[in-house]
């Protein structure tokens, strides 16, 4: 029987959390009568998590385990499960305890319901800290939502549900787990949002704080970047290039001008040399963009490797 959901957990010293999280996961899924798997992806624990999930694997069959050799971030655990993933359906869960998994059935239906691609969790009442946590978050998707198109209230909560194809071959790095909805759409993905139980944390310690909100903004404007113009990088820096160039040469002409008819020799225009550094600045945008499409043609021919590494895997129905 082929899995129809493989709901994706990144796993990073949670040794607290992670029976709890598994009974939950049971108990949701049980009873919805779908063959399902839950796949552990831990990202270098220094606990007792990889001991754990090793137990839970052992213990269920449903239950898969993938173990990276070091810490390669959460982004990296997502995309690592997703590509190792086989259900039709792929829902992600944080293992911090604070996402429910008693909201998956209902946004199952949702999906179904309403033939969605991509159904995003809504930590509408978050129990989180206001002012390091909330305040800073609502700040970056109001950001996010601008600058993608893609308006959702809560780009940072990790519970979500997507069609397999939507996210499976996606190359993910950095922070950019929270811009999957945005690729989603690139590709014509139908997305909605489902209001969601948040709950406290009451074991672990959190692993998110102020300084990833910055780190966030900046893969923003690479995703930007990515989605304008990641197979034409020349139209970013040739479009530059050339109004570099163009107001280098108007420039020049002005300098030209007031030489012969108002008799101002160039050596005393200093906007000739900023015509001259511009012109420069503008040739070297347009070799860059060239170098781009080099390095963009290498990338699609030859780049088939993975931001991370496992070292090991544990269960799984065969």
């Amino acid at each position: 029987m082929s899995v129809k959901l493989s709901v994706v957990i990144p796993v990073f010293n949670e040794e607290e959390n992670l029976r709890p999280l598994a009974q939950e996961l049971s108990a949701a899924l049980r009873p919805l009568g779908l063959e399902y798997e839950v796949l552990w992806v831990d990202d270098g624990s220094a606990d007792s998590s990889p001991a754990i999930i090793r137990e839970l694997c052992a213990a269920d069959p449903a239950m898969r385990g993938i173990f990276f050799g070091r810490n390669f971030g959460q982004t990296a655990a997502i995309a690592a499960g997703a590509r190792h993933s086989r259900g039709e359906l792929v829902a992600l869960l944080d293992a911090d305890g604070q996402n429910d998994p008693a909201d998956i059935p209902s946004m199952l239906e949702q999906m179904q319901k309403g033939g969605y691609d991509l159904v995003s969790g809504w930590r509408k009442n978050r129990q989180d800290a206001r002012l390091t946590r909330i305040l800073p978050s609502a700040l970056a998707n109001w950001i996010i939502s601008r600058v993608t198109g893609v308006p959702l209230h809560d780009y940072g909560c990790t519970l979500k549900i997507y069609r397999s194809e939507y996210l499976r071959n996606l190359r993910l790095y950095g922070e950019m787990h929270r811009f999957i909805p945005a690729f989603a759409a690139s590709m014509g993905a139908r997305i909605t949002e489902h209001e969601t139980h948040h709950r406290p944390r009451t074991r672990g310690s959190s692993k998110y704080g102020l300084g990833r909100t910055f780190k966030v903004l900046l893969d923003l404007m690479t995703v930007k970047f990515m989605g304008s113009y990641l197979s034409k990088p020349i139209y970013f820096f040739g479009g530059w290039a050339a109004a570099l160039c163009g107001l280098s040469g108007l420039l020049a002409a002005y300098t030209a001008y007031n030489k012969f008819f108002h008799h101002i020799f160039v050596k005393d225009q200093p906007l000739f040399l900023v015509a001259i550094f511009m012109f420069i600045i503008g040739a070297l945008m347009l070799m860059l963009g060239l170098l781009s499409e080099v390095l963009i043609r290498v990338y699609y021919e030859l780049n088939d490797g993975a931001p991370y590494h496992i070292r090991s895997r544990c269960g799984g129905k065969e």
